[in-house]
């Protein structure tokens, strides 16, 4: 049932009617050596000594081995009878509680989530099941990515479940809690933990396991964010500076902020229905856009793009980048534009002039 000899689970917490057998079994074993070394001690032989505890503890019926003529003899009978009783009565308690609470379903169910997980390459791990890591598995869930959750609540755990099946139980901060969740193989690790101290945990242990996948972390506190990303984050999240600028801008121009709120959401409106999309355009050696500067391809009009940022090649992001920012082979493009547009940009297309940001180039 656990997916690691250190008490890690993939599937649900250990219950304690799995602990009762346990127990019980354990007790039972220990009842029939010492009722075994008993009996040898009387001078019985090895094969009377286990057959003797056998019928003494399960009451088939049978007659004593040898006389029981000893007050020694009687009281070991006595201890084997009452011991043994009790330890098997404990353990058959403990399973029909594992099978009335549906902990063998759920032992299947566990297995079943380790092969899966087993077979996924490039997903997204969430550490945390808050009210952000619940919010954010929704949003993942309802865009089709695959995702493997982590949490320690075990009302989390099983609140995630009823809607997600990769949902472990355990310490995000724990490496082999993460090895179970395939960090090896994801590409992106989301830390949205309440406590600022265990993100950064999370995001050093990720970081040492998997050099080379994306870690996005929560921070509480606006002083975290040089820790986080001293400690390998790639981005940060500060939900409440989040939060109070998107309030600012509702108190500021509240219609702006109504009518992006609509194109962000799964309302009415949206992206799609204005014609609108976002790509991302990585540079490759061959593409037209290489080496030239964003003034020359960024333009209005009949076709129209909107460079909104520019991931460099050493990993720094450039936000609203300037006309005449060069592009280098390697940089990639988050651009918006209309989705008929979009597929023309880095295409070869008869050159025209046009003027942008004050900038005549052709295009």
């Amino acid at each position: 049932m656990t997916a690691k000899t250190d008490g890690t689970e993939v599937g649900p917490p250990i219950a304690e009617s799995v602990r009762k057998m346990l127990a019980g079994v354990s007790v039972l074993v220990g009842v029939c050596v010492a009722g075994a070394v008993g009996y040898l001690a009387a001078g019985w032989s090895l094969p009377d000594a286990m057959f003797m505890v056998v019928i003494t503890i399960f009451g088939v019926g049978y007659g004593e081995v040898r006389p029981i003529d000893t007050l020694a003899l009687r009281g070991l009978t006595g201890f084997v009878i009452v011991a043994g009783y009790g330890a098997v009565i404990y353990t058959v308690g403990g399973f029909i509680q594992m099978v009335i609470d549906g902990q063998l379903n759920r032992a299947f169910g566990a297995r079943k989530t380790r092969k899966e997980i087993a077979r996924m390459e490039g997903h997204t791990i969430i550490c945390g099941l808050g009210r952000m890591g619940a919010s954010l598995a929704a949003e993942l869930h309802a865009v089709g990515h695959r995702f493997v959750a982590i949490d320690e609540d075990p009302g989390a755990v099983e609140r995630a479940r009823e809607r997600y099946e990769l949902v472990i139980s355990g310490d995000a901060a724990d490496e082999d809690v993460l090895m179970a969740a395939g960090i090896d193989r994801a590409s992106v690790l989301a830390t949205v933990l309440s406590a600022d101290a265990t993100n950064v945990f999370v995001t050093l242990t990720a970081r040492a396991m998997n050099p080379d996948i994306t870690i996005l972390a929560r921070g509480e506190n606006r002083h975290t964010e040089s820790k986080l990303r001293t400690c390998g984050a790639d981005q940060v999240v500060l939900p409440t500076d989040i939060g109070a600028t998107r309030i600012s801008q509702l108190i500021v121009r509240p219609s702006a902020e109504e009518m992006l709120d609509s194109i962000g959401s799964s309302g009415d409106l949206d992206l799609v229905q204005l014609g609108l999309e976002f790509d991302e355009i990585e540079l490759q050696s061959s593409s037209p856009l290489a080496n030239r500067v964003i003034g020359d391809i960024e333009v209005r009009g009949a076709y129209g793009y909107l460079i909104i940022a520019v991931r460099r090649v050493d990993g720094t992001t450039v936000m609203h980048p300037r006309s005449d920012l060069r592009l280098a082979i390697g940089d990639r493009l988050i651009v918006l534009g209309y989705e008929d547009d979009l597929p023309r940009l880095g295409s070869k297309e008869p050159s025209r002039t046009v003027t942008y940001r004050g900038v005549t180039s052709e295009v």
